[in-house]
This record gives structure tokens, C-alpha cells and sequence, in this order.
């Protein structure tokens, strides 16, 4: 998986950079086909923000969140994204690739 991380008007810290790989290695956990990740870090005011943009085979799953505090808001972020993923499976698994095939009698 590569994971990138960027910061917007925020120092990507490596403490920074390794929390966010800890709470994206339960989302490979549970769905191991994911190509890459884009988290962006930033400040608008008083708000820390955390987006992540998850690449997929076949989809491109975002989700954004923003909170006081920036490791809040990885954590909100990283539990969207986990939710996202494990419903992107669900429905991945739920329609067999064959089924047409069974409706037409072959």
C-alpha cells in the first residue's frame, strides 16, 4: 500500500506520520486490496482537518473529518473511512461475478 501523507499549514511530524499509518493498518486489515492513500493534514482557524482519499480496484473512496484536535480528527477520519471500506466489501461480495450466468440458465 503507499501512503502518502501532506500537511496543509501543519508540519508532517514523523509522530504524525506514524499514527496515521497505525490507524490505517486496521483498514488493510479488514480489506487488503487497497493501491494507495492520500491523507491531507491541515489548519483552517481553530479546526484540524484529516482527508483521505483510499484507492481501490475499481473505486476511489473520500472521506474527510475535522476536529480541535488533529489526532481527533484522524481518529473520526480513520473510522470513516474503516466504515466505507468494509461496506465497499460487503457489496463487493454480495453480487457473485457469475450470476447472470445462473439467471439465464447457463
Amino acid at each position: 500500500m503507499n501512503l502518502t501523507v501532506t500537511g496543509h499549514h501543519v508540519a508532517v511530524t514523523p509522530a504524525i506520520r506514524s499514527y496515521v499509518e497505525t490507524k490505517l493498518e486496521r483498514i488493510v486489515r479488514h480489506f487488503d486490496d487497497v493501491s494507495g492513500v492520500n491523507v491531507i493534514l491541515s489548519v483552517q482557524k481553530l479546526r484540524q482537518k484529516a482527508e483521505a482519499n483510499l484507492h481501490v480496484r475499481g473505486k476511489d473512496l473520500f472521506v474527510e473529518a475535522d476536529h480541535e484536535d488533529l489526532y481527533a480528527a484522524i481518529d473520526a477520519m480513520a473510522d470513516k473511512l474503516d466504515r466505507q471500506v468494509l461496506k465497499y466489501k460487503d457489496r463487493a461480495n454480495s453480487r457473485p461475478h457469475d450470476a447472470l450466468k445462473h439467471q439465464n440458465g447457463g
